[in-house]
């Protein structure tokens, strides 16, 4: 990722580059009959083209992936966790992972908290979501309260460690959307006040 990581400070609709996501793979066979799917428009009024089984007619919808995730703060500091799979293995982020089934957004961000870095902490508010329309992704992050400084990261991390802000290694991070989601964060502090951001990477 470039070194360069534009300064979002408290702005709330930034374009960005989207090249370090993986795009959805096509459904290539129906859920329910085994048949190998079609892309086509529906004829049911629907006006995009959907992946249609032309065995027993269902329409499969692809919709959006959610990834959740926190921003720990410990004093001055916040935790970034570097990566131990692909994609961007070896470089830095916030813990954040797949929203799964059964799970309300928060109880997701909390449990890939838990697995990428083994912390102590305490939810906090709602604090940002970043858009990647191109390739179906809405990245939601919450604060994060740590309670302690001790990590116990598990097998999807190399390290987890605490940086200041002028210690963040801007050139190793692995998505553009937590080096903006960082950015808010510094700038919110520096003013002295957390706002919700609403972030569009183009």
């Amino acid at each position: 990722m470039p070194a360069d990581i534009p300064d979002t400070s408290s702005t709330s609709n930034t374009p960005d580059s989207p090249e370090h996501f993986e795009h959805h793979a096509p459904i290539k066979h129906c859920k329910n009959c085994g048949a190998a799917v079609v892309y086509r428009i529906p004829d049911d009024g629907d006006a995009k083209q959907r992946a249609i089984c032309p065995s027993c007619q269902t329409v499969h919808y692809d919709n959006p992936l959610i990834v959740v995730g926190t921003l720990p703060v410990w004093g001055e500091q916040v935790l970034l966790c570097k990566r131990n799979i692909e994609p961007r293995r070896g470089r830095w982020t916030l813990p954040a992972g797949f929203m799964e089934l059964s799970e309300t957004v928060m109880q997701g961000a909390a449990r890939e908290t838990v697995e990428e870095s083994g912390a102590q902490f305490e939810m906090g508010n709602f604090f940002s979501m970043v858009n990647v329309a191109e390739v179906g992704q809405v990245h939601l992050f919450y604060l994060a309260q740590l309670q302690s400084d001790h990590f116990e990261p598990g097998p999807e991390t190399l390290e987890a460690r605490l940086f200041a802000e002028d210690e963040i290694p801007w050139d190793e991070m692995a998505f553009r959307t937590v080096a903006q989601t960082l950015k808010c964060f510094f700038a919110d502090r520096r003013a002295g006040q957390f706002v919700t951001h609403i972030i569009d990477i183009d």
